[in-house]
């Protein structure tokens, strides 16, 4: 009798519904999300790597599955993650079918919290029944948006940590930088893609790490406009940056015996600088956390006097706490020799 008396109530607690509390995004929403979070599906590439940064047990996959060269520095147990695709940004391909299969807790997304991403995060969770998060990506919000998206996920001690770590760093840098008058900065150019004409406008999400260490963003039309945008040879010729940022390596081989670029300053100067993009880039692509290690790399090449600390202990150090990583010296070397131009 006590048996069946157990099971009925059992039977009864399973139908309950899962105990929920309420969360609000960066966005301003108030979202209504399970007590525990186990669960997670990234809505883009910049989201994936502030959950696999927060909590990478609760990460479903990565918008684009890792590549050979990228493995090696993301802990083992999440290396071999599915390939989902992307619900925002640029080539949104994940299927709301796919979503609702691997049948997350919620869905994190992290960047712009515009009335656009907003409406999309309003639409899937309405088409979905999934609650939707949105998390401001931009540097200045990013120890605020650690916290609430720490919390959220139930690791509210971790977030904090690296909350805390980040304003550490960024009350370093601005009182560097607080000495160094903007006429003796460095005008920097970052170019993107294989041709090197796609940029980023001064202030947008993949061009800020520019002005936040430092820099002086070349690509600036001083009306307020942001967003990547295509130039033209012509107008980087007569900005004539003194130094040029890229990710891309095939620009990064060209862009010195290109005569078309030769007479830039930055070309000149031997000052255009590649960033490694392992596991994530390091100045972009995608703008996310992984921005902050770029941070260190930037301002130690804008000004080597200023911010003279060991590259390779940095590039340990940010690893372990935020990649859950612990390199072996190759994998370093590998890294170093990357933004020394020598790519794998």
């Amino acid at each position: 009798m006590v048996q069946r008396v157990l099971l009925i109530l059992a039977v009864l607690l399973a139908a309950l519904p899962a105990a929920a509390r309420t969360v609000t995004d960066s966005a301003g929403r108030t979202v209504e999300v399970p007590d525990s979070v186990g669960r997670v599906f990234a809505a883009g590439p910049p989201a994936s790597v502030l959950v696999y940064v927060l909590k990478p047990e609760a990460l479903l996959g990565w918008p684009r599955a890792l590549r050979a060269e990228e493995r090696p520095y993301v802990a083992e147990p999440y290396r071999d993650l599915p390939e989902t695709g992307r619900l925002t940004g640029r080539g949104g391909d994940a299927n709301l079918e796919l979503v609702l299969a691997l049948k997350p807790d919620v869905i994190v997304d992290f960047g712009s919290v515009r009335d656009t991403y907003v409406s999309l995060a309003d639409r899937v969770q309405a088409q979905t029944g999934i609650p939707y998060l949105l998390f401001d990506g931009r540097f200045e919000s990013t120890a605020a948006s650690l916290r609430a998206a720490g919390a959220a996920l139930g690791v509210a001690d971790r977030g904090e940590a690296l909350a805390r770590d980040v304003e550490a760093s960024f009350a370093g840098l601005d009182a560097a930088l607080a000495e160094i008058p903007e006429a003796q900065r460095p005008r920097v150019y970052l170019a993107r893609g294989p041709d090197g004409l796609e940029t980023g406008l001064k202030g947008s999400i993949n061009t800020e790490i520019i002005e936040r260490a430092g820099g002086r963003n070349v690509a600036d039309p001083g009306d307020g406009r942001r967003g990547l945008v295509q130039a033209s040879l012509e107008q980087v010729i007569v900005a004539d940056p003194d130094t040029i940022v890229t990710w891309d390596r095939n620009f990064y081989r060209a862009v010195r015996a290109d005569p078309l670029w030769a007479g830039i300053a930055a070309v000149r100067r031997g000052r255009v600088y590649l960033s490694p993009t392992a596991p994530f880039g390091w100045i972009d692509r995608p703008p996310s956390l992984n921005r902050l290690m770029g941070l260190k790399w930037l301002a130690g090449l804008f000004y080597p006097e200023r911010f003279p600390s060991d590259l390779r202990t940095q590039v340990r150090t940010f690893y372990s706490t935020y990649y859950h990583v612990n390199l072996d010296g190759p994998a370093i070397d590998r890294l170093i020799e990357w933004a020394d131009g020598r790519t794998p």
